[in-house]
């Protein structure tokens, strides 16, 4: 696995070149009995997740894409990140601040250019932006409370292709 540059990505990056071919590869996720993990594949994608019993708001997954290099070997592109319903509300929170702090902003500028009274946007404005950080450090947070599932992904992940 590639050393990450910094600590500030949000959804981890990493490649595998593989020595045997995609479709053993895809077989051997799709073999895979494991309790603690559901493992999803469509088409050339891997989802591995962890159960009901081990999930938690913060639990990551990984998703793989295998493609092929040759007849006997393949590379394998994965990303841990939050389960999806979360990345998209997080998102979601994200556009609606960033929409809010520009639409405020216009109405500041415009009364400030009317002469009128600007202190309730500058100060609407001030607390969204500390929203904005309260958002990141709760998503900072989130990922601290995943990364030692998001080992345990690696591992299962690591032991299916050495097997």
């Amino acid at each position: 696995m590639k050393p990450l540059p910094n600590e500030i990505v949000l959804r981890p990056r990493f490649q595998l070149h593989i020595p045997k071919n995609k479709e053993t590869v895809l077989r051997k996720f799709e073999k895979t009995k494991e309790n603690s993990f559901l493992v999803k594949r469509l088409d050339e994608h891997i989802f591995i997740k962890f159960n009901h019993k081990n999930h938690h708001f913060w639990s990551p997954q990984l998703h793989l894409e295998i493609d092929e290099v040759d007849d006997i070997s393949c590379k394998l592109y994965g990303v841990f990140g939050p389960n999806p319903t979360l990345w998209t509300f997080f998102m979601f929170i994200h556009f609606v601040i960033a929409t809010l702090f520009i639409i405020i902003g216009i109405w500041a500028y415009s009364s400030a250019s009317l002469g009128k009274n600007y202190h309730i946007q500058i100060g609407i404005m001030t607390m969204l932006i500390v929203l904005w950080f309260v958002l990141y450090f709760a998503g900072r947070s989130g990922k601290r409370k995943g990364r030692p599932q998001m080992h345990e992904l690696h591992d299962f992940m690591t032991n299916v292709l050495s097997s």
